[in-house]
């Protein structure tokens, strides 16, 4: 079989682990910088090359992994005036971002006559996972491009699940947010509420912790509400917000009523507007409760 060779692009918070997971385990790995340099040095220390254009790093792959914003950013890359499609190169593309399933699909079928077999392969779990090569993947496509593209997935995942034709594995992960991000906005508003009726935070968690309603989402958010811990959900509001707006869409093009989404999707753009869309999404609980005139910080 020939050498695969890895591109990779966005090797932020997410991507940098699971990059160092592709050229560690054995695949050669050329990256391109955007804003952070810090992540794309330590790749290059660990074997990793470094491409100067887009069109330099499709030259050097045979796929390409995407860890990016959104499916704004994952057109410019794919189908953009310097993008791959712009190339002629037969390149395999797996976008592990969250991006609207609909453009997923008309790139996927944009792009195909022109050489670029796109896969949607979207993530769960953290930063700390893609380090450790412990992420969960949804990964769409038939049997032969999953064949192709699950030894690079299996290089930064500790489970894969497939979930259908192209198009398919963002969609689940619109659903796996929207239930993760509703649980976000459950605690934000019952820690709220507790706090005005004289409920602590750590009374509310010695309720939960162990019980029935404990996960492990559960615990990196609070985490962070118990233990001002920055780290342990790096996820930003804003991105939360794009994400329920994905999801929004998605439910107007299914027909289907979805006004739960839309109390959800409200709280975290009202985190935004005012003020907090770079902070992490357990700190929305903070955002609820100053709102309400509350305070969760334990008094010293």
């Amino acid at each position: 079989m020939a050498e695969n060779r890895i591109g990779f692009v966005g090797v932020g918070l997410m991507g940098h682990g699971m990059a160092k997971n592709v050229v560690e385990k054995g695949f050669p790995l050329t990256v391109i910088a955007h804003r952070n340099r810090a992540p794309v040095d330590d790749l290059l220390s660990r074997g990793a090359k470094e491409a100067r254009s887009l069109r330099e790093l499709a030259e050097a792959s045979d796929t390409i992994v995407l860890c990016v914003t959104g499916s704004p950013e994952v057109e410019a890359v794919l189908a953009g005036p310097d993008g791959f499609a712009s190339t002629g190169r037969t390149l395999t593309v797996v976008d592990c971002s969250t991006s609207d399933p609909s453009s997923t699909v008309r790139l996927a079928a944009e792009l195909g006559p022109r050489g670029i077999t796109l896969a949607d392969a979207p993530l769960s779990r953290t930063p700390a996972d893609a380090a450790a090569g412990t992420l969960d993947v949804m990964a769409a496509g038939d049997d032969a491009l999953f064949a192709r593209i699950e030894p690079v997935l299996k290089t930064f995942a500790g489970r894969i699940v497939r979930t259908g034709p192209v198009g398919s594995a963002h969609a689940m992960k619109l659903l796996n947010n929207f239930v993760a991000m509703g649980y976000a906005s459950l605690y934000s508003e019952a820690l709220a509420l507790g706090a005005k009726a004289g409920i602590t935070p750590q009374v509310f968690d010695a309720v939960i912790r162990n019980g029935r309603m404990d996960s492990l989402f559960y615990q990196t958010f609070f985490k962070w509400v118990l233990e001002r811990d920055r780290n342990a959900h790096r996820f930003a509001i804003r991105n939360a917000l794009k994400d329920m707006t994905y999801l929004a869409a998605f439910a107007n093009t299914a027909g289907v009523a979805n006004p739960l989404g839309a109390a959800v999707r409200n709280g975290f753009a009202t985190a935004v507007a005012t003020g907090h869309g770079d902070d992490y999404v357990p700190m929305l609980s903070d955002v609820v409760a100053g709102l309400n005139g509350v305070s969760l910080e334990k008094k010293a």
